[in-house]
């Protein structure tokens, strides 16, 4: 009788010493619940590819014709000599350039700008929030207003606000616009996307901890040096963040060139986007305009690509660290 009570006993204590370990397989969805979880999804995939991938395609397609809309019935196949003839077009390198100075040029004015009005935001003052409504409101205007805007009422000869404010000083009546086209646009893309920059780095300015900058402080560390060893580090990767954005979008800038100087003086206020605008539009050389979009998608993309990896490899590393 006592083994046979001892026996249950024994498998208890085994069993409370040495626990069986369960494994736990993975849960595999299966193909239609896959499919369900992405139909929703399926709409707007198929809006983007029809919108945006078939005109693509059509483009390449085009880039290999010889077609200009002047000449009915000259439309044949010419292979790769549209890339040929673009990458030999010295006004096509022009226009790159100048997209390119364009692009860095207010990106860089614009961050600046951005990061000086974020650090005056991120501190308590009297109508701050008025304030903050105001310069955000640059960036609410639609692009060919404020073309308008600073096409006539900033840098008119006549009636412009710019030598209105310059005239105690000697300066009298200058055209700015025929006389700096491309700094023209630039300005007025600065004062678009500076609101831009501003947000975006007073987002990251408000994520700070605070404590730090306190410790810092009690360090004996003064405003300089708390700026240049605390705050500007945790700020890069916002800072880089809205150069990236801003860059992607503002290699599409159309609607100001067109509204303040059509390109001119010439091709000097001239990008990419006018310039494959005016190629296909008043040259009728769709077949090369075709191949300038294309060199444009392509170089626009392997750039966009590279910097958002950098981009998205310094916020995993932050991470990691953290």
């Amino acid at each position: 009788m006592s083994e046979t009570t001892a026996a249950p006993a024994v498998l208890a204590t085994t069993a409370v010493a040495s626990p069986v370990t369960k494994t736990h397989k993975p849960h595999r969805v299966s193909r239609g619940e896959a499919w369900r979880r992405r139909g929703p999804l399926l709409p707007a995939l198929i809006f983007l590819i029809v919108v945006t991938q078939v005109p693509f395609v059509f483009t390449l397609y085009y880039s290999t014709q010889s077609w200009n809309l002047v000449r009915p019935g000259s439309r044949e196949f010419i292979g790769l000599q549209n890339y040929a003839d673009v990458f030999r077009d010295s006004q096509f390198r022009q226009v790159t350039l100048n997209t390119v100075i364009m692009i860095v040029g207010t990106v860089i004015v614009a961050v600046v700008l951005g990061l000086l009005l974020a650090l005056l935001l991120d501190r308590a003052f009297l109508g701050r929030g008025i304030v903050r409504t105001l310069l955000i409101t640059p960036f609410l205007v639609t692009p060919v207003a404020a073309a308008l805007i600073w096409k006539t009422t900033m840098l008119d000869p006549v009636f412009g606000l710019i030598n209105f404010v310059l005239q105690p000083f000697g300066v009298d009546r200058i055209d700015w616009v025929s006389r700096y086209p491309l700094p023209a646009v630039m300005a007025d893309l600065v004062w678009q996307w500076t609101p831009f920059m501003m947000l975006l780095i007073l987002a990251g300015l408000q994520s700070m901890p605070r404590d730090v900058v306190e410790a810092a402080r009690v360090d004996g560390a003064n405003s300089l040096q708390i700026f240049r060893e605390l705050t500007l580090p945790h700020l890069r990767r916002f800072i880089e963040l809205g150069a990236v954005l801003g860059a992607i979008y503002l290699i599409n800038t159309f609607d100001a060139v067109y509204m303040m100087t059509s390109g001119g003086p010439g091709i000097a206020s001239s990008n990419l986007p006018f310039y494959i605008y005016q190629r296909a539009f008043l040259g009728f050389d769709i077949g090369q305009a075709a191949a300038m979009g294309v060199v444009t998608v392509i170089a626009t993309t392997v750039v966009a690509t590279f910097a958002l990896r950098l981009l998205f490899k310094s916020f995993t590393g932050k991470e990691e660290a953290a």
